[in-house]
């Protein structure tokens, strides 16, 4: 779960994909490169922004295991940058120093990052995007369809104002401004809400920091009154935590609407209450594999035909094969056909004692 309003049109263009439109968000599996058995041991690096999202804690298991499955014999390094560019530059030259074979990066930010990924190139080192598409000359790009989690995003909005939509007044949170992903949720939900509701505020989150989401609400709230606020647009579940936290603090009731995405247990929790209305669930079982497969391929010198089902652009590379997955709007009554089924969570854990009587109001019971 990640630039400028003014730099938004040209990001978009480079993200556009030059697949047909129906071809999008259709790679739903995970193409591998062979089986175990196939020759070679690699060292692969990994790179991630931090080790407190689902990036780390989900993602950063399953990129390890599938690896492993299709390669025994490879090694894997997974280092984190802490939120912190510098630290990531550093963590890129030092991989590219011990020549790993391949690396798997998902950028701090995506414009800072390219010196590093050109000099991974000029090393011979492939680099898989990871999540977010860096600048620079990557050799793979593996997310979810950003503009189709936007668009999700905007209908579940407009589904829960219902006939009050029309004329209906909404603060939309965006994302962090240096990460492309951003714009991408942006235009994706604009294409659904844009003549159909009042964007009275519109905010760019520094650092997709919670903290500054509820900061950035609390100054629309002031602005706009507490009674003038009909739904919120969150980029993520990070920002709706501080919005509602926001909009809790000025005692508005009942909440309106808010959005998010990466179905984080917090947030499906805030749904089974109400005080969140939906979230965005990203399966992480297919992207950590897909990335897994175009690593260890890359790796072994194949090309990645069998594995991409589109090209995209960055600002800076046209052509990059990529996947990307289709993502899945969650509200409370699709938890238990969601994150529920797809073993992203138990029952259990979303329903502790705190959230028995509204799981129980839900129709999730063990």
């Amino acid at each position: 779960m990640r630039t400028r309003l003014r730099g938004a049109a040209a990001v978009l263009a480079g993200l556009c994909l030059l697949a047909g439109p129906a071809a999008c968000g259709k790679a739903a599996g995970v193409h591998e490169p062979g089986g175990p058995g196939s020759a070679g041991a690699l060292k692969i690096g990994v790179l991630l922004p931090d080790n407190t999202s689902r990036l780390y804690h989900f993602d950063k298991p399953l990129i390890e295991k599938k690896i492993h499955q299709l390669c025994p014999a490879c090694t894997v390094e997974v280092v984190s940058a802490e939120h912190d560019v510098a630290t990531q530059q550093q963590q890129m030259d030092a991989m590219i120093t011990k020549r790993v074979r391949v690396l798997i990066l998902d950028a701090v930010d995506s414009k800072s990052l390219r010196s590093p990924v050109e000099s991974a190139r000029a090393a011979g080192i492939p680099v898989v995007a990871y999540d977010r598409l860096v600048e620079g000359p990557v050799s793979a790009y593996v997310s979810f369809n950003g503009r189709r989690v936007g668009q999700l995003q905007g209908e579940a909005l407009l589904q829960a104002l219902g006939d009050r939509a029309r004329g209906a007044q909404i603060v939309m949170m965006n994302g962090d401004s240096t990460d492309p992903n951003s714009a991408w949720f942006q235009q994706g939900a604009l294409d659904v809400l844009r003549g159909k509701v009042k964007i009275a505020k519109s905010y760019e989150t520094a650092g997709w920091r919670p903290e500054n989401a509820n900061s950035n609400m609390s100054a629309a709230i002031s602005s706009l009154g507490a009674g003038h606020i009909d739904g919120v647009y969150s980029a993520n579940d990070g920002l709706a935590a501080g919005i509602i936290s926001a909009l809790e603090a000025a005692k508005i009731s009942p909440l309106p609407p808010v959005t998010g995405q990466d179905a984080e247990l917090a947030a499906i929790q805030r749904i089974v209450t109400g005080d969140q209305y939906m979230t965005v669930h990203k399966p992480f079982g297919p992207e950590a594999g897909t990335a897994a497969a175009m690593a260890v391929a890359l790796g072994r010198g194949k090309k990645l035909d069998g594995i991409t089902t589109h090209t995209v652009n960055s600002p800076t590379t046209r052509g990059i094969p990529a996947v990307l997955l289709t993502p899945v709007s969650v509200t409370v009554h699709r938890i238990k056909d969601t994150v529920v089924k797809d073993h992203t969570y138990t029952i259990e854990q979303i329903c502790t004692p705190k959230f028995a009587s509204a799981c129980q109001k839900a129709g999730l019971t063990r």
